[in-house]
């Protein structure tokens, strides 16, 4: 098997790829802390399954406080100590934040959740909240020790998350320096979390989604009392580290974030940057199911040899190894290009919806290779993979939200065809692939998206699967021979 990638360490791995990347001394600590104490509390908390809810405090009042198995707390806080929310902030850039992901991600993805909600909550409150809340409330969300409050982000209803015009019921409506929210959000990820960007339409705003707007919630009101209600807790396949539930807003106190009539962008913002930390996630899940199969393959004997010494396993390996550069590849350039366009407001630049067509592509893609090498790791080990003692189940659990979370692969490939189609993000996207590619290879590439843009609506969506897998594809093997050379 190849030797030029290291599976093992996700520090390692991030060191070969990314050499420049300037906290890997922090990262090299918090490995070890993993290894030291993480694993096993990242192993307790699945299988402890879903977190429990105490309703109410020993007086009979309404306390709704979501519990976690022992250690997750600190788990939990190493990541916000290390400064997966407060680094960009201070550095003005988002590179370290995505690699802690990445290190997170490799050892529990479902821990990744409630870090990224909480830096999209801050970075909508940064960039869109008056200055009194900000000054209020970002030190929390900011902080580097002690009591660090959490965020989330909260715009799927039981109607469904994808078509969020005509699914978000909650209604808001003024009230004097504020908005009062009535309503519910079926999946709260990070239920408990002390603030929530939350998805909702003001009274007699239009239909659709230009009648969305984007507020700031906090868990509890300015007298002390509970701001939303947490009706139940979620009992899920996978990603048991984040606690997800079903919430209830009953005129709860929030406050407007930008201005009711961009909402859906502030709306898209947030979603765009979960997209990218789920394209991280995706490659990082990948990688650890790699190590894991290699590790078993190494010695596993079969007819006389390890398994990863016959020829067809060897050659998986390697081809997963390619295909796990190329991922990460993906991720990563979504990861600084969005670095670069964070800040903007609409209306956005030319540059900003590049991002959003690569961001679609590498979610897509990550999420996929991931799902599908989980599931291979788990026949490298054979019967032994499907026994939860062993643990690589686990990570085809986890990968299988990986396609869902921030729209699902449809939501992908649909939004990245409004992407071509409106603003030509893919002339853009090839041109920036010149010199990585051979010019042959783009001007076929260029031919196919430009034929089928030019085709009817109808039938471009009905045929843009195989064109937005193809162009993915294209785009990583591409980006792909920029890292780990």
């Amino acid at each position: 098997m190849k030797e030029n990638i290291p599976l093992e360490s996700p520090v390692d791995f991030l060191h070969r790829m990314l050499p420049d990347l300037d906290i890997c001394e922090d990262l090299r600590a918090w490995e070890g802390w993993w290894r030291e104490v993480g694993m096993d509390i990242s192993a307790a908390a699945d299988r402890a399954g879903t977190p429990w809810l105490r309703m109410f405090d020993i007086f009979g009042q309404p306390e709704e406080t979501v519990l976690m198995p022992a250690g997750y707390r600190e788990m939990l806080e190493r990541g916000y100590r290390a400064g997966i929310v407060w680094r960009p902030f201070v550095e003005n850039s988002l590179q370290s934040s995505f690699g802690l992901g990445y290190l997170t991600s490799f050892f529990d993805p479902g821990l990744y959740c409630p870090y990224t909600v909480s830096l999209a909550t801050a970075a909508a409150l940064d960039k869109y909240g008056s200055a009194k809340l900000r000054e209020r409330f970002m030190p929390r969300l900011t902080a580097r020790e002690g009591d660090v409050w959490q965020g989330a982000t909260w715009m799927t209803e039981a109607g469904g998350g994808s078509d969020l015009g005509a699914n978000v019921m909650t209604v808001a409506r003024p009230a004097g320096d504020r908005w009062r929210l009535t309503g519910e959000k079926y999946f709260a990820s990070n239920v408990g979390a002390e603030l929530a960007v939350v998805a909702a339409r003001p009274e007699g705003a239009p239909e659709g989604v230009r009648g969305l707007a984007l507020f700031l919630l906090s868990r509890r009101r300015e007298d002390g009392g509970l701001n939303y209600r947490i009706r139940r807790l979620k009992d899920k396949t996978g990603t048991r580290s984040v606690p997800t539930g079903e919430v209830s807003l009953c005129e709860s106190e929030a406050w407007l974030l930008g201005s009711e009539r961009t909402g859906i962008y502030h709306i898209l913002e947030v979603l765009n940057l979960s997209r990218v930390a789920n394209s991280i996630a995706g490659a990082a899940l990948a990688q650890r199911a790699l190590a894991e199969a290699g590790a078993f393959a190494r010695q596993r004997v079969a007819f006389g040899r390890p398994v990863i010494e016959h020829p067809l396993m060897h050659r998986q390996f390697e081809e997963r190894q390619d295909a796990l550069r190329e991922a990460f590849a993906l991720a990563w350039e979504a990861a600084l290009l969005f670095d670069e366009v964070w800040r903007e407001v609409p209306p956005y630049s030319e540059r900003y919806h590049l991002f959003r067509l690569l961001a679609h592509l590498a979610k897509y893609h990550t999420a996929e290779f991931a799902a599908q090498t989980t599931k291979w790791a788990m026949e490298v080990h054979g019967g032994m993979g499907v026994l939860a003692e062993y643990g690589v189940e686990r990570w085809f659990r986890e990968a299988m939200v990986l396609a869902i979370w921030e729209g699902t692969s449809h939501r992908q490939i649909l939004d990245g065809l409004e992407a071509m189609q409106r603003q030509g993000a893919h002339r853009l996207l090839l041109q920036g692939l010149d010199g990585l590619t051979d010019a042959g290879s783009r001007r076929e590439m260029t031919a196919r998206l430009e034929a089928h843009l030019q085709r009817p609506a109808g039938e471009q969506e009905a045929g843009a699967e195989t064109l937005f897998r193809d162009l993915a594809g294209f785009a990583a093997a591409a980006l792909g021979r920029k890292y780990g050379r």
